[in-house]
């Protein structure tokens, strides 16, 4: 199995890609709005087909990105039928199996924190996903969306806890810095839920917690209702027009190199390798492209002109990819790493130019003219 936490750091939220790796099929349970492009590289990345995004609750602190997911990958949006939602694929109920692959996921109705809280369990690989119902050393709050605490103690206990002690636990939120516990460590360690504490006491704690409402309360519910989809396209994320620019999932704009060879005359090419080393190097040179050294970027990238799109390039794309960041943040939008650099340039049978000493000589090192004026 393919298996990833990822986190939003701004509400804690954990979401998680789980993957048959034969199949290569996936699902992402709890993803967020505003780390649509992230997951989504992530899955393009592994080489992976979405099939289906789960929600393991209506969440109050944050907007899903089912909605986006299946407008984008083709995904299908499951969400417990009792949540009551608009625009759902699949309407799940207690003891429902997903298939992905060789993976089964049981469906298990785990109520209290939310009217139509579920929990997702992969008895092959002994993890357990269990949303806001089981925290590490914790349980989601009851006091708003039809909360019971009296509800939550029975579903923790009769479908989770009731687990075999070695199944993995994986929350929906850690505000501590947990990333997962053990049905074990969990009844034996949690104050709220553990073994040895009566309903009585879990009833009493949770209605005298006095927390304030999540501060997306009254954002997040109604979206989620409607699985993410925004009432309005200006929330939605803003692409890039220019060319098919994708972000990476180590968060760098980057474009494709056939691209970019037939459309040499609408950007602007900047090589960031040293002078010296492109003089030593027999990889050549991108006809057009200007050598502004990585090394003296940062002050230089203040001086580039958004005029034309930005494309930066190196042997590998490694550095280049710093470029482009770089002068992303210092305020040109339109900015975008070459994908593979000149080795998957080359690779590809692009053309590239032989480097001589004179050529390098009479190059304007950093200068912010137009690159159709470079030799």
């Amino acid at each position: 199995m393919i298996f990833r936490q990822l986190i939003d750091n701004r509400t804690s939220t954990f979401t998680y890609l789980l993957a048959d790796e034969a199949t290569r099929d996936a699902v992402l349970i709890d993803c967020v709005f505003e780390q649509h492009l992230r997951d989504a590289a992530l899955i393009r990345e592994l080489g992976l087909t979405l099939n289906m995004t789960l929600e393991t609750h209506v969440h109050a602190d944050h907007v899903t990105g089912a909605w986006l997911m299946r407008r984008d990958l083709g995904s299908r949006i499951a969400v417990a039928k009792a949540a009551n939602t608009d625009g759902a694929d699949r309407l799940l109920e207690p003891g429902d199996v997903l298939s992905l692959g060789e993976l089964r996921i049981e469906v298990r109705a785990t109520p209290g924190h939310t009217d139509g809280c579920l929990s997702f369990v992969l008895h092959d690989q002994k993890m357990v996903f269990t949303g806001d119902a089981l925290l590490i050393r914790g349980a989601g709050r009851t006091d708003f969306q039809q909360g019971s605490p009296e509800r939550l103690f029975r579903s923790v206990r009769n479908e989770l806890l009731s687990l075999p002690e070695d199944y993995s636990v994986y929350p929906g939120h850690d505000y501590s810095g947990r990333c997962s516990s053990t049905v074990g460590e969990e009844r034996h360690f949690n104050p709220r839920l553990g073994d040895g504490v009566r309903v009585e006491d879990f009833v009493g704690y949770m209605n005298n917690l006095g927390l304030p409402h999540p501060k997306q309360l009254a954002v997040a519910v109604p979206a989620n209702l409607r699985c993410g989809q925004p009432d309005n396209a200006a929330a939605l994320p803003v692409l890039p027009s220019w060319g098919p620019v994708v972000r990476t999932f180590a968060g760098v704009w980057q474009v494709d190199p056939e691209w970019v060879y037939s459309n040499l005359d609408r950007v602007h090419l900047i090589d960031v390798r040293e002078a010296d080393e492109v003089q030593a190097d027999r990889m050549g040179r991108i006809a057009g492209a200007q050598l502004m050294p990585l090394s003296t970027l940062r002050d230089e990238a203040k001086s580039l002109s958004p005029d034309k799109p930005i494309v930066t390039v190196c042997p590998a794309g490694a550095r280049s990819a710093i470029a482009a960041s770089i002068i992303e943040a210092a305020g040109i939008s339109r900015v975008a790493n070459l994908r593979g650099g000149l080795f998957e340039w080359k690779g590809l049978g692009l053309p590239t130019l032989a480097i001589t000493p004179s050529s390098i000589a009479d190059e304007p090192i950093a200068s912010t003219r137009d690159h159709h004026d470079v030799d």
